[in-house]
């Protein structure tokens, strides 16, 4: 019995102490940001990253079918009212345990890092309300670079097709940012195709990191085009980058410092579709005049892109949206699933703080 309240205890104390420090910014990323997780991922991603398959997957599939059977067993107790008072306390002591559980080790694990000052801070960027006329520059500058990049991304797009020249791709791409930006370097890789894959094509994800396991998995059955700046971005939440608008910044940072233009291609793909998305909002007739800018070759992924998403497209996916968005906005992301387009002000800031030329 006293190991038991022992262990309330401690897991009380600690989500105590987890509350009160992700309310001190600054304090997050010094001590964590900065100190207690790259320690931790590192270790993570040294002891699973070799492994070929994702442990993370296979750990979650477990805790499903857990799941399951916990609720087969309660429901024929139900049934032949085998219940009392006594069982449901239990119960209800247990869900408590295990939800503390879960908290404390999320947020040590990983979550601490939705409460740091992130990537403006580091990078000493200025985020703020941007005009129309900020946004209308930089997707010209989007356009212009996809434009560039598109028939060069088409050279040999098929060898994305070996996941490993897809992982290896996004780390060399780090590799290369880490040599002017020492923040984002990526040691002891481990990023895996999601055992998921084609689930996430009727749910509606290209991607998601495993903080119990430190992996990184990618959707490798969406469009090849899509799945170079997907690895970047979950790469920058295995870095710490947690915010949804902040890991698509990492990941446009890497992506754009690639050598293989695909990785440059899929990254402004992806920002033209962002910014599109608040431009149009705003002044539907510019964002046709700049859409009629694209090449066809551009234009037609974006077609295949609309329709893979319409074969797919299923009620359960709305729900999960929904309850993903309702996860953000839990997370400091008041925005919910629209963080990850607030990429967009990093992408002006950016722009304004370095010039034409750094997009």
């Amino acid at each position: 019995m006293w190991r038991k309240k022992t262990a309330w205890l401690i897991l009380l104390g600690l989500a105590i102490f987890i509350k009160i420090f992700s309310l001190f910014p600054d304090a997050v990323e010094k001590y964590y940001a900065s100190g207690f997780y790259p320690v931790i991922s590192k270790l993570q991603r040294i002891l699973l990253g070799w492994l070929p398959i994702s442990v993370g997957d296979i750990f979650y599939a477990l805790v499903i079918v857990w799941l399951i059977n916990r609720l087969y067993k309660t429901i024929r107790r139900v049934a032949k009212k085998q219940t009392n008072k006594k069982y449901w306390l239990q119960a209800l002591a247990q869900l408590g345990f295990i939800v503390l559980v879960v908290y404390v080790s999320f947020n040590l694990l990983w979550g601490l890092n939705y409460n740091r000052r992130g990537v403006a801070y580091q990078l000493g960027l200025k985020v703020e309300r941007y005009s129309k006329d900020d946004l209308v520059q930089v997707m010209r500058q989007v356009v212009s670079r996809l434009n560039a990049l598109d028939s060069l991304s088409r050279v040999n797009r098929e060898a994305l097709l070996r996941k490993r020249n897809l992982f290896n791709g996004a780390t060399s791409a780090y590799d290369q940012l880490a040599r002017n930006e020492p923040h984002f370097t990526y040691s002891f890789s481990s990023v895996k195709p999601s055992l998921y894959s084609y689930l996430g094509n009727y749910l509606g994800y290209t991607g998601y990191y495993n903080p119990f396991s430190g992996e990184a998995q990618v959707n490798t059955t969406v469009p090849l085009f899509v799945q170079p700046f997907t690895t970047c971005h979950e790469i920058g939440h295995q870095l710490g980058y947690a915010r949804e608008n902040e890991a698509n910044f990492a990941g446009y940072l890497s992506a754009r410092s690639s050598q293989d233009p695909l990785f440059r291609y899929s990254v402004y793909f992806d920002l033209y579709s962002y910014s599109r998305f608040y431009l149009y909002a705003q002044d539907s007739v510019t964002a046709r005049q700049l859409d009629a800018e694209l090449s066809p070759g551009i234009k037609t992924d974006y077609h295949e892109l609309r329709e893979f998403v319409k074969k797919y497209r299923n009620p359960m996916e709305e729900v999960i949206d929904h309850l993903y968005g309702q996860y953000l906005k839990a997370n400091n992301q008041p925005g919910g699933k629209l963080t990850y387009n607030e990429v967009v002000a990093w992408l002006v800031a950016y722009y304004k703080k370095f010039g034409a030329e750094a997009i």
